[in-house]
């Protein structure tokens, strides 16, 4: 089963090393992990003429659509959720209809993440908008998401210094899925 691998891992500087590692975790659990940073067989000529940043987002595409399931980090990134980007990534297979598997390394609700990073105690931000509050990880949307495609969300509960580093909930997740594949 061919896995892509959503998530800010791209964005570490040792990110080639990075999806080393997790395509070692999927290897090991039989399943065989796609990186956004792969070359993509067979890439159009006519996307040599586009801008990197839309050749990156075509590809990152075409990878997902060979794939059987996606697995996400949503452990979030640059603010209280998860990576915009993953985020997409986990609404463009939810559409294909593929299983979507996501883990973070920080197990706390949205909510409290989000009261934590706006300074505020209330339900409500500096501009009277409401913080939403299901007692989710994260958006609803994206949860949601995860859930109703049959896969299922790994939370760890990692120091913030190890968090981009630390594979347990991911190989957790990963373990899951394979379980699941040859069910």
């Amino acid at each position: 089963m061919r896995v892509y691998l959503a998530g800010p891992d791209v964005f570490l500087p040792d990110a080639a090393a990075r999806a080393a590692a997790l395509k070692a975790v999927c290897d090991r659990h039989g399943l065989h992990g796609v990186s956004p940073l792969d070359a993509l067989a067979d890439e159009p000529a006519a996307w040599s003429g586009l801008p990197e940043a839309l050749r990156i987002a075509r590809r990152n595409e075409a990878h997902i659509r060979t794939c059987q399931a996606l697995v996400a980090n949503l452990t979030p990134f640059r603010g209280p959720s998860a990576d915009v980007g993953t985020v997409l990534e986990v609404g463009f297979a939810r559409a294909l209809g593929l299983p979507v598997w996501a883990w973070s390394n920080d197990p706390r609700p949205f909510a409290e993440r989000t009261r934590a990073f706006l300074g505020t105690a209330d339900g409500r931000d500096a501009e009277g908008l409401l913080v939403e509050d299901f007692a989710l990880h994260d958006n609803l949307m994206i949860e949601g998401a995860v859930l109703a495609s049959g896969g299922t969300l790994v939370l760890g509960d990692v120091p913030a210094p190890a968090r981009w580093r630390d594979l347990g909930a991911f190989t957790r997740c990963v373990a899951a899925l394979a379980r699941q594949a040859a069910g």
